[in-house]
């Protein structure tokens, strides 16, 4: 229990730092590949092995994590990027409600459970997630911006189904640090090729967030496939308790902290959110 709570606190903070990116005029690409750089170092330091770069090529999760670090780069600028225009709540709904994915797969490929009580708290869950996204003055920006939030479902949700799939039990730490530098490759190559297009020049406030951002983006990752790992508790039930408790407490910080408009509606959600945690909690 204590890897799912770590990585809900750590996924969370992604967001509020997304939100502080807009608040100080952050360069995000800039943040996101000093973000990559640090979680890789974070999971070679914590690799308690020696590194052998063949047998990493080698390996048999190599292929996906080469997919895994596009994807990341990509998705993590357009969580930013929504988090920005659609507001905080309306970010982590859309990466969130993409636990349907995973959800599914890990129901039919690994044949996990799937009783009454537990599709009734998976309902509720999706519910809860709709409601707390629910922003009435931020319609006519969310209209502008709506390709934003489709593209973070279908991408979160690819991105936390491979990541189950494909992570060695025994690797954690070098698969997802594999993962960051690849990411952290593309990244430097967009920033080299933009900056000799477009002449942009690295700021170095860029740095503190970005530094910040990949300590939190590889606990998140890190106690996420620990957690998964743990005897007893089934992969759809984890990520639906995981992203369920992401939206709420994301909505509430947004509320508390950025001012965000928070309405009955919200409020609903957040009351269904803890109900959906607790049934599937109890399956």
């Amino acid at each position: 229990m204590i890897y799912l709570l770590l990585s809900i606190a750590s996924s969370t903070l992604i967001f509020v730092l997304f939100k502080l990116f807009d608040r100080y005029n952050i360069n995000t690409l800039q943040a996101i590949v000093v973000n990559y750089v640090t979680a890789c170092t974070c999971g070679v330091i914590l690799y308690d092995k020696d590194i052998n770069i063949s047998e990493v090529f080698g390996a048999k999760w190599f292929p996906a994590a080469i997919g895994l670090g596009f994807l990341f780069i990509a998705i993590f600028n357009v969580m930013a990027l929504t988090a920005q225009k659609n507001g905080l709540s309306v970010a982590s709904v859309a990466s969130k409600m993409s636990v349907i994915i995973p959800v599914i797969f890990g129901i039919y490929i690994y044949n996990e459970s799937i009783g009454f009580q537990k599709i009734i708290g998976i309902l509720l869950a999706l519910i809860a997630v709709y409601l707390t996204s629910i922003k009435p003055k931020e319609d006519t920006v969310l209209t502008k911006s709506i390709y934003l939030p489709i593209i973070l479902f279908f991408g979160s949700g690819i991105i936390d189904t491979s990541i189950n799939h494909f992570a060695p039990d025994d690797d954690i730490p070098l698969f997802s640090a594999t993962i960051f530098a690849i990411a952290g490759i593309i990244g430097f190559s967009i920033i080299g090729f933009k900056s000799i297009k477009q002449k942009s020049r690295f700021k170095v406030k860029s740095i503190p967030l970005g530094f910040t951002l990949g300590i939190v983006n590889y606990c998140s990752i890190y106690f996420l496939l620990k957690a998964l790992r743990v005897d007893g508790i089934e992969s759809s039930s984890l990520f639906t308790i995981n992203n369920v408790a992401i939206v709420a407490i994301s909505t509430l910080i947004g509320l508390l902290f950025f001012k965000e408009q928070i309405s009955r509606n919200n409020w609903i959600g957040i009351l269904i959110a803890i109900i959906s945690i607790i049934l599937v909690t109890l399956t």
